[in-house]
C-alpha cells in the first residue's frame, strides 16, 4: 500500500502538463456550455486509449506514419475531435493529406469518407483533427489519401511537404540520401542534388535512383536516375540555335517530313521530338531526316497524360542551345502572312528585352470537303477553317521561365521581370489542322498525348475544348464530317507552300515521295 501511494502520488511534469490542458479544456467547456449540458442532456463522449489500444491511421499507412497514433476521440453534436500523437521528427499533416473515415464496429472497411473541417497543431508532436458529424452507429477514424502526388494543374504546391531521395535501394533508409525539394508544380518536382553526387557524376549516374516522398506517405515508385549536366568550359554569350521546336507525338511519323521540312525553310533550326509510345516506325523516319541533315532528336517519353511535364523537360533540355523554343504539335504550322522568317519575327518582336514569350493565335482547319488523306500534305489539302481563333501557342526564351517550370501546355509561367507579347495575326499565326479526314481524326478517341481528357470514350470532361463539339464519346463518323468546321476559305499557307516547295520538273512536293533512304536528297 505504501509503495502504491508513492507511485500514485508521483506524476511526471510532461504528463501533468498534458493532463492539466485536458482538464482545463473540459472545465472551460462545462462553464461555457452549462445550458447545453443541463437542458439538452448532452455530454461529450471521450473515447480514451485507456479502454482501447491506440488506433493507427488505418489507410495508406507506411513506415514513416506507423508511429502516428490516435490518442483520443471526443464526440460533439456537430463534429468529432481526433487527437493525433506524432514522433518528434515527423511533420504534421494538412487537410490535403488525410480524410475522416467512418467505420462500422469491428470493420475496417470505410462506410463514408469526408474531408476534415480543420486541423490545429499548436505543438510539434500533437495535432487536433476536426471531423464532420459521424453517422449514427459508426466509429470515426482517419486515413491517408492516395499515394500519388495529386497536384493541381496550373498551381504551385508547398515544397516543404516533400523530400527527394537518392540511393541504390530506396527501400533501405540507411542507404538513402535525402535532399530538399526546390519546387513542386503539377507533374514536376525539382530536387536539390546532393553535393556527393554532383562531385562524382561518373560514379553515381548509372546506378543511383531518385524518387519523391510526400511527408507522411510512402516513397513513390520510380525508375528515375540523376543526370549531372557538365557545364561548357567555354561558355558563349550566343547560343547555337536561334529558333527550336519541342513537340510531343504519338503515331505521327507519316506527317513528320512535311512538318519538319516546312519549318526548316522558315527558320527553325532544331527539333526535339518526345515520342509518347508510337508504334508506326517513327525511328526510321527520324533516321531519314537526320540523314538529310536536319537537326532532330527523338526522346522516348512513355508516360501517358504528362504533356506538361514533357514540355518542362524539353525546356530544360533546350535551354543551353536555343534562344527561343516553340511548343507546338505536329498538326500545327507557323504561318507568316507577311513573308518574314521566324528569325525576323523573334528578333523584331522581342524588343524590349523583357519580352520572353510570344503568344501566337491558332486557327482551326476542318476536313475541307476531303474524305481521304491529302496526297500533297495537310498544308495544301486543308484550306477551310473556323472564322474565329481558338487558343494560342507560345514561343519562349527558356532561361526566362519560372523556376517551377509550371505550364498549361500552351504557355509557361515567367520569372518576375519578364512579360509576354501577343503576336499580330498579320505577322504570325498558327494553322492548326485539327479536324482532318475521319481516317486520321478518329485516332483522337483513343489514348493520346493531350492532357485534359484521358480517353474520349469515357464520360469525363465532356465539355472540354480538348474534345470536338458534337461528337460525344463514340468513334462513329458523322455523315457530314467532311464539310464541318468550314466557315472561311483560307489558302494563304497553301499558296506559299506550293510556291516554295514545288519541284519545277516533277510538280511534286518533297514529302510526296516514299520515305526511304534513297530519297534523302529530296528533302535537302
Amino acid at each position: 500500500m505504501k509503495d502504491r501511494k508513492k507511485r500514485s502520488s508521483f506524476v511526471p511534469w510532461g504528463s501533468f502538463f498534458r493532463c492539466t490542458l485536458l482538464l482545463l479544456f473540459f472545465s472551460g467547456f462545462t462553464l461555457s456550455t452549462l445550458r447545453l449540458l443541463f437542458r439538452e442532456r448532452f455530454h461529450p463522449r471521450l473515447v480514451s486509449t485507456w479502454r482501447m489500444p491506440p488506433m493507427k491511421v488505418v489507410a495508406g499507412e507506411s513506415p514513416s506514419t506507423a508511429a502516428i497514433s490516435i490518442q483520443e476521440t471526443v464526440i460533439f453534436p456537430d463534429q468529432a475531435l481526433v487527437y493525433l500523437k506524432y514522433p518528434s521528427s515527423t511533420l504534421l499533416f494538412t487537410k490535403d493529406d488525410i480524410d475522416c473515415i467512418y467505420l462500422l464496429p469491428n470493420s475496417s472497411k470505410p462506410q463514408l469518407k469526408l474531408s476534415p473541417v480543420s486541423l490545429d497543431g499548436q505543438y510539434s508532436d500533437h495535432q487536433t483533427v476536426r471531423c464532420p458529424r459521424q453517422p449514427r452507429g459508426t466509429i470515426v477514424s482517419l486515413a491517408l489519401k492516395s499515394n500519388g502526388l495529386s497536384l493541381r494543374s496550373g498551381r504551385v504546391s508547398d515544397p516543404s511537404k516533400f523530400k527527394c531521395l537518392y540511393g541504390w535501394d530506396l527501400r533501405k533508409p540507411k542507404s538513402v540520401l535525402w535532399s530538399e525539394v526546390v519546387s513542386v508544380a503539377q507533374e514536376i518536382v525539382r530536387c536539390k542534388t546532393p553535393l556527393s553526387i554532383l562531385n562524382s557524376p561518373q560514379r553515381f549516374n548509372t546506378s543511383i535512383k531518385v524518387s519523391i516522398r510526400m511527408i507522411g506517405r510512402q516513397t513513390l515508385k520510380s525508375i528515375a536516375r540523376p543526370k549531372v549536366r557538365l557545364s561548357d568550359p567555354r561558355p558563349s554569350s550566343k547560343k547555337q540555335h536561334e529558333m527550336c521546336i519541342c513537340t510531343m507525338l504519338r503515331n505521327q511519323a507519316r506527317f513528320l517530313p512535311e512538318w519538319l521540312v516546312y519549318h526548316s525553310r522558315i527558320g527553325v533550326q532544331r527539333w526535339f521530338l518526345y515520342d509518347n509510345n508510337s508504334d508506326d516506325d517513327i525511328e526510321d523516319v527520324v533516321e531519314l531526316l537526320v540523314g538529310a541533315n536536319y537537326n532532330v532528336t527523338r526522346h522516348v517519353w512513355p508516360w501517358i497524360k504528362t504533356q506538361e511535364a514533357g514540355f518542362a523537360h524539353c525546356a530544360l533540355r533546350a535551354r543551353d542551345s536555343c534562344e527561343w523554343v516553340g511548343f507546338i504539335d505536329v498538326d500545327e504550322f507557323f504561318h507568316l502572312p507577311s513573308g518574314l522568317s521566324m528569325y525576323d519575327v523573334v528578333r523584331n518582336q522581342s524588343r524590349p528585352s523583357e519580352v520572353a514569350e510570344l503568344r501566337v493565335s491558332c486557327h482551326s482547319f476542318g476536313p475541307s470537303g476531303l474524305k481521304n488523306v491529302p496526297v500533297k500534305g495537310v498544308t495544301v489539302g486543308y484550306t477551310c477553317r473556323l472564322a474565329g481563333w481558338e487558343r494560342h501557342k507560345s514561343i519562349m526564351r527558356p532561361e526566362a521561365l519560372n523556376p517551377s517550370l509550371i505550364n498549361v501546355v500552351h504557355h509557361f509561367h515567367l520569372q518576375a521581370g519578364f512579360r509576354y507579347a501577343n503576336m499580330d495575326q498579320n505577322v504570325l499565326v498558327i494553322n492548326h489542322y485539327k479536324y482532318q479526314v475521319w481516317e486520321v481524326f478518329k485516332e483522337k478517341f483513343y489514348r493520346r498525348v493531350a492532357t485534359y481528357v484521358s480517353d474520349w470514350q469515357q464520360e469525363r470532361n465532356v465539355g472540354s475544348k480538348d474534345r470536338t463539339p458534337g461528337l460525344g464519346t463514340k468513334a462513329v463518323e458523322p455523315a457530314d464530317w467532311s464539310t464541318r468546321f468550314c466557315e472561311v476559305e483560307d489558302t494563304g499557307l497553301r499558296d506559299r507552300v506550293l510556291k516554295m516547295f514545288t519541284n519545277p520538273k516533277t510538280g511534286r512536293l518533297p514529302w510526296e515521295h516514299p520515305m526511304s533512304t534513297s530519297d534523302r536528297r529530296v528533302l535537302l
